[in-house]
C-alpha cells in the first residue's frame, strides 16, 4: 500500500534509542506538495543504498530539522526523555502546523498540533521521511566515531549491542560516546566489588 503524501505537513521520528553508544538521532520534515514519494518507508525496511538515495531526494526537495539527544543528555534524562526531547527540538526547528509522530506517544513542547501514529514510518510520507533522515545521519556520524574511536567497531554495529561491541567493551572499556546508564556500560563503570 503506498504511503499517504500529506504535504506542508510534518513528520518526526529518531533513531538508536537502543544502542549502547552515541547519540539519539531525531528529524523532522515537511514535504511539499508534488514530491515524489515512491521508494519511501520505514528506514530499517531499506538497504543502505536506498536510504543514502532517498537521503538526497529528502534533503533536495523537504523542510527539515535534524537534532541529536547525545549520550550526556541521555544519562541525564533517560532514553525515553532525552529521544522526546530532540524530536520536540527538531519539530520547533521547521514550526510546522502538524505534526505526525512516529509511535504512541506525543513528546511535550512539540510547540504545534501533534498526532502519535503507531507505526507511522510505514503510513505516512513525512515520517517515513523523517525516519530516513534519522538513520542515515546517525549511521554516518557512527562511521566516523568509528575512525575517532578505533577497536570498537562503531562502523559496523552503529553503537548496538553485539559480541563484537560487548566485547570489545570488556576488553577496552567505555569511551566518551558510552552511555553511562545503560547496563553493560554501567555495569563496567560501576562494577560490583566482592570480595573472597
Amino acid at each position: 500500500m503506498p504511503l499517504l503524501h500529506l504535504p506542508n505537513l510534518a513528520g518526526a521520528d529518531e533513531a538508536g534509542r537502543g544502542p549502547l553508544a552515541g547519540p539519539v538521532v531525531a528529524a523532522a520534515v515537511i514535504l511539499p506538495e508534488g514530491f515524489d514519494v515512491k521508494g519511501l518507508n520505514d528506514s530499517k525496511k531499506l538497504d543502505a543504498p536506498t536510504r543514502d538515495r532517498l537521503r538526497e531526494r529528502i534533503l533536495s526537495h523537504a523542510t527539515y530539522a535534524i537534532e541529536l539527544a547525545e549520550p550526556a543528555e541521555i544519562d541525564r534524562l533517560n532514553i525515553l526523555h532525552a529521544s522526546e526531547a530532540a524530536l520536540a527540538r527538531a519539530v520547533r526547528r521547521i514550526a510546522p502546523v502538524k505534526v505526525f509522530v512516529d509511535g504512541n506517544r506525543i513528546p511535550p513542547q512539540m510547540g504545534c498540533e501533534a498526532e502519535a501514529v503507531v507505526k507511522g514510518d510505514g503510513k505516512i510520507a513525512c515520517i517515513a521521511a523523517a525516519s530516513i533522515l534519522a538513520k542515515t545521519e546517525r549511521d554516518r556520524l557512527m562511521v566516523e566515531y568509528g575512525a575517532q574511536y578505533p577497536g570498537y567497531g562503531f562502523e559496523r554495529h552503529f553503537g548496538y549491542p553485539t559480541p563484537e561491541h560487548l566485547e570489545a567493551l570488556r576488553q577496552l572499556g567505555p569511551c566518551p560516546i558510552h552511555r553511562r546508564s545503560f547496563g553493560p556500560v554501567r555495569d563496567w563503570v560501576q562494577p560490583c566489588l566482592t570480595f573472597e
